[in-house]
């Protein structure tokens, strides 16, 4: 191979095999992804050491990705139920897969994750580091940090969340300017612990440059995590937010000048009002990397309906310029997921991220849903149960009301509109 990572081989003018499925995929031509990753503009996580990865492209002009969450904890430590979530997570069209394991047998999970997953699969490393090394937080080095990093890469990740941007000087920014939430991003809250205890600098921030050879010699796509992103709608857009925001900005440079892929992490919690204005703020400050947002979550008082103010945040996020949208289930806040759980909040996220890619002009959209309605206009059933996101929740609905008239459903019967028109305009009587 003449070229360490994607970003090296497109700027090089080389149009890689990754590159050309992810053309295939999307509809469009390859070149226009090969200059999309060598401005930064795009990604493909890749790592060489994932066998069987289907590739897969994230950033401008592309179809709007979406991320599923799993993994083992303390409290539910079951490594073949999440590997059957991984399982359905594939079935139902996840982009990709994000292991968040944090107890027990993280590596044998990771492992066999990476094994049978022809989706990207990412982690979030400082989640592992405590565990892997065996110590409290507060006597942790940098090198144990970076260590699990290399181990992840060598694993085949494709692409970690690294919490760099929460330096010294952004913490100080928390402090003065008090949050109603403080900080809620585990990770987030995990280096500012270990900054406060030591007295010292993010390790991930201060080696920054050691991280970004780690992720060079794998191809490992940097996803910057977004430590002081909004838990609550009072904290959205706040100082320690943007603080936060422009130190990423600079470190995407800083990746990009050692050929290191990049995406940035976006804010959890947001007022409908402040998403479209975040969603350009981003892309300034960040130089146009591609946007990964958690929800945002539209309103903080629905647990048990959280996939739903995701969806909605998700949707306006992705219309608006964010390009990869984390899934958030109906258990968020509350407990992990089941497998229901699961499927709502990707179904959720699916309808979130199509709906933008109507209103972008991905190539392809709009064409699915046209397709839908002139089914419909045919009254041809199968037609419609083969073109829906979810065919086999739409057979089941039809098969539990049956209607009188085959040509209509039990919400209208013979008075179904589409069935009169149909009618009327073929010259016959209702």
């Amino acid at each position: 191979m003449s070229y360490a990572t994607q970003m090296e081989a497109a700027r090089r003018g080389i149009i890689t095999p990754e590159m050309e499925a992810v053309a295939g995929e999307e509809k469009v031509d390859a070149e226009y992804v090969r200059s999309s990753v060598a401005e930064g503009r795009a990604v493909i996580p890749a790592n060489r050491n994932h066998g069987g990865l289907k590739p897969c492209g994230i950033g401008r002009g592309l179809r709007t990705k979406i991320n599923v969450n799993l993994g083992v904890s303390r409290d539910c430590c079951d490594i073949e139920l999440e590997l059957e979530k991984a399982r359905l997570a594939i079935e139902l069209k996840a982009d990709a897969i994000m292991d968040l394991s944090c107890h027990g047998s993280t590596d044998e999970f990771r492992r066999r994750l990476i094994e049978m997953s022809p989706a990207a699969v990412g982690t979030v490393p400082i989640y592992d580091a405590v565990g892997f090394c065996d110590r409290d937080l507060k006597d942790m080095t940098a090198g144990d940090f970076l260590g699990v990093v290399e181990k992840h890469a060598r694993d085949g990740v494709d692409f970690m969340t690294i919490h760099a941007g929460i330096n010294r000087e952004t913490a100080a920014r928390f402090r003065k300017n008090p949050r109603l939430t403080n900080i809620v991003s585990r990770g987030g809250s995990l280096v500012f612990a270990w900054m406060e205890m030591t007295g010292r600098e993010n390790p991930f921030y201060e080696h920054f440059d050691e991280l970004l050879e780690i992720c060079r010699r794998h191809d490992v796509t940097i996803s910057l995590g977004d430590a002081c992103r909004p838990g609550s709608l009072r904290d959205a857009t706040d100082a320690s937010q943007i603080q936060e925001l422009i130190v990423l900005g600079e470190l995407t440079r800083r990746a990009w000048e050692r050929n290191v892929q990049v995406m940035i992490e976006g804010p959890g919690h947001m007022p409908l009002n402040e998403i479209a204005p975040n969603m350009l703020l981003e892309k300034k400050l960040c130089h146009d990397a591609p946007f990964y947002v958690l929800g945002p979550l539209v309103t903080d008082v629905a647990p048990g309906y959280d996939h739903i103010t995701s969806a909605i945040g998700g949707a306006l996020a992705a219309a608006s310029g964010a390009d990869f949208l984390c899934y958030v289930t109906p258990a968020e806040h509350l407990r992990l997921p089941t497998l229901e759980d699961m499927k709502e909040g990707i179904m959720a996220a699916r309808i979130a991220a199509h709906a933008a890619d109507i209103a972008k002009g991905i190539p392809g959209a709009r064409r699915w849903d046209d397709d839908m309605s002139e089914a419909r206009r045919n009254l041809d059933w199968e037609r419609m149960f083969s073109l829906a996101l979810d065919p086999e929740k739409a057979r089941r609905y039809r098969r539990e009301s049956q209607p009188e008239d085959q040509d209509s459903c039990t919400m209208c019967g013979k008075l179904c509109a589409v069935r009169s028109m149909n009618r009327v305009l073929g010259g016959s009587d209702l």
